[in-house]
Order: structure tokens, then sequence, then C-alpha cells
């Protein structure tokens, strides 16, 4: 008898598995008060830019490229300080870890450092359900270029194909899963919208432990 090749589904981490929103947002206006500038920016506009390299953000929210380094440098001063306190598990994200843990390997694809998602993640508990964890200091090219993906799936030992799954709240995290040839879930529990996602997937659920479920099925 064929042994069945273990299915295997990556996370995202902010809006799928965590909100850091709150810390994100803070370190967001430390960033500016550090470098004695006022942030014109709203709330909302911060929040569209998640999902995004910090680089990417300052430089959405208008930083001139010459002075990003400083306000990420500012931002995660203040960030290392506050995120484990100010970062929650989403409603029913431990239960998605879990449920995906019993039947697949797991990973971790992200624009969040390594080494913050490990401290935040072990500090909830959950470090140890996951095999991988792709973070911005692993690749060239952060998502929606395929290769934080791709860079996942060589040290689990895997080729890209259907049977493995995405699963993110942007469309950062589809776009990226399309590119390297693996199938996606999208969830409605983070940043993007339903009309944002549903151009880029047709498997679109509340939250993680939805698409957990949803993926489940189709090895069942």
């Amino acid at each position: 008898m064929t042994k069945k090749i273990k299915p295997i589904i990556l996370f995202d981490l902010d809006g799928t598995l965590i909100d850091s929103t709150e810390a994100i947002l803070e370190s967001f206006r430390f960033a500016y008060d550090d470098n004695d500038t006022i942030c014109n920016s709203s709330d909302q506009e911060i929040k569209n830019t998640i999902g995004y390299p910090l680089e990417v953000m300052f430089e959405q929210l208008g930083v001139t490229k010459s002075d990003i380094e400083k306000y990420v440098l500012s931002y995660k001063k203040h960030y290392r300080i506050i995120s484990n306190e100010k970062t929650v598990m989403l409603a029913n994200a431990i239960e998605a870890i879990k449920e995906a843990y019993s039947f697949a390997t797991l990973g971790i694809v992200t624009t969040k450092t390594t080494q913050y998602s490990k401290i935040l993640l072990e500090n909830k508990g959950v470090m140890h359900y996951f095999s991988t964890i792709i973070g911005f200091q692993e690749v060239t090219h952060p998502k929606p270029h395929p290769e934080p993906i791709l860079k996942a799936l060589e040290n689990l030992s895997a080729r890209p194909s259907k049977d493995i799954y995405m699963i993110g709240d942007t469309t950062l995290d589809l776009i990226a899963a399309k590119e390297a040839g693996v199938s996606s879930v999208g969830v409605l529990c983070g940043y993007g919208t339903q009309d944002q996602l549903k151009k880029y997937t047709d498997k679109i659920v509340t939250n993680s432990y939805e698409a957990v479920n949803l993926v489940k099925k189709q090895f069942s």
C-alpha cells in the first residue's frame, strides 16, 4: 500500500492567525515621533498597507526613500517592546492550528521578520506546530512574489502542487500562491475585503479555522 503523502498548509500571520493591529499602529506613530515628524496618515491608511514589508509601508505612506531606514529602525525599536503584550491570537486561530496539525505539515510565510514571528508564536504557545517559518530576511523578493512560498516548500522538501495550500487575508498571499503554483484560501478576519480576495481565489471563508476545515475536506 502506498503511503499517503501529508498535505502542506502555509499560513500568513497578521490578519490570518494573529491581530497585532494595535502594536503596528502604535509603532508607526512612535516612528514618526522618534524622527520629529507628524504622521498625517489615518489608522485606516496605515492598515491598508499591512502585509507589505515595513520599507514599502512607510514609502506608501509618504516617507522619502532616504529616510525610510531611520523610520524602520524606530518602528522596530518600539515594536519589539510592545509586540507580545499587544498582539492576540485571532478567534479560532489556535483551534485552526491544532486541527491543521492533525493532518498536515504546517509553515508560516510572512513579511514580518522571522525573529519577531518566532518570539510571538513562542509567546502564544504554538511555535512547535510549525516546521518552517519564512520571514522577510529569508527572501530577496517578499509577497506577492512567489519566492517566500517556494522557499518554504524547499525547506519542507516539497514541490509546488495544488495539494499545497496558502491561507491568507490579503491579495498579497493569494497572488504569491498563484504565482508559486499552489492553491489558496482567503480569510475575511484580517485586512482584505471579499471583493479584493475574490479576484484571486474562489475559496473565501470567514477565518482560519473554516479555511483549515475546507482544506481538510479535500483530503478526507
